[in-house]
């Protein structure tokens, strides 16, 4: 019991709601769980509410960040199985930003039985351009972000979050963005990133049978629209997609009330 406790108090794990059916959020890179702070009153009646850090999140112990593990995201999707398993979640409903979505199709893989259905938000399964696949940067851009992360981390953040959440610097988004940014460790934020940005897993969409649901900004400076309509196609299960009227990476802080509207359609679709 004493490491069941560890392990969810290692990952912030809250449970929220009065549901029978479990909603799994999941945040992204440079997030914690109060990316989800617009989204979570909606959904508190009908739901039972999962919420967790990924590790290397700030509101998590920088010290249980194990660098070569979480060198791929697979670590991070044994991770997710094993806080559903603790808390004995037999069926869920999993929403992935990010890097999440990514998190969750590989979990769904090895465990495809726990989920009902992805909510694939803001994510892609490789974020540079590769010949015909279009992805949001160039690998000599991404070279660039990484140099600066490590040269100048905190002008990195300030410069990044407004163009990544795709707002004024002084929108509550933008700030709520840059202060979760702010509460990672320079280093750990930095290998995350090389992780999340150089992935590639064109591969693993058709072996993703789960039910997939795919919503993202018409605008996005880590996702071009194309890539949307790629997933839904590679992906092996049922699929759709919606592109939505928001801007930028983080609907969830930028536009909570499209976004809810959003995730309402994407777990009724059958």
């Amino acid at each position: 019991m004493g490491y069941v406790n560890q392990l969810l108090d290692a990952h912030n794990v809250k449970v929220l709601g009065t549901g029978d059916q479990w909603l799994v959020l999941a945040h992204g890179f440079g997030c914690d769980q109060t990316v989800w702070q617009f989204i979570v009153p909606h959904f508190l009646d009908k739901y039972k509410i999962l919420l967790f850090d990924l590790m290397g999140a700030g509101s998590t112990n920088p010290q249980h960040f194990n660098f070569a593990r979480y060198a791929t995201l697979h670590a991070y999707a044994d991770d997710l199985l094993t806080i559903l398993d603790e808390m004995e979640i037999e069926s869920c409903i999993y929403v992935g930003h990010s890097m999440s979505g990514m998190i969750g199709c590989i979990a769904s893989v090895e465990r495809p039985s726990v989920f009902q259905k992805l909510v694939l938000l803001s994510t892609a399964p490789k974020y540079v351009h590769d010949g015909e696949y279009v992805g949001g940067f160039k690998q000599e851009e991404l070279n660039m972000v990484f140099d600066t992360m490590q040269s100048n981390f905190r002008a990195w953040v300030t410069g990044f979050c407004p163009m990544a959440v795709g707002a004024d610097l002084h929108s509550i988004a933008v700030q709520e963005f840059t202060r979760t940014f702010f509460n990672m460790r320079p280093d750990i934020a930095l290998s995350i990133s090389k992780t999340s940005f150089s992935c590639d897993f064109r591969e693993l969409l058709p072996l993703v049978q789960v039910p997939c649901y795919i919503l993202q900004s018409h605008t996005d400076l880590a996702i071009p629209p194309e890539n949307v309509k790629y997933m839904s196609d590679n992906l092996g299960g049922r699929s759709a997609y919606e592109l939505m009227h928001t801007t930028g990476h983080l609907p969830q802080l930028s536009h909570p009330a499209v976004l809810v509207s959003a995730l309402q359609r994407a777990i009724a679709w059958v």
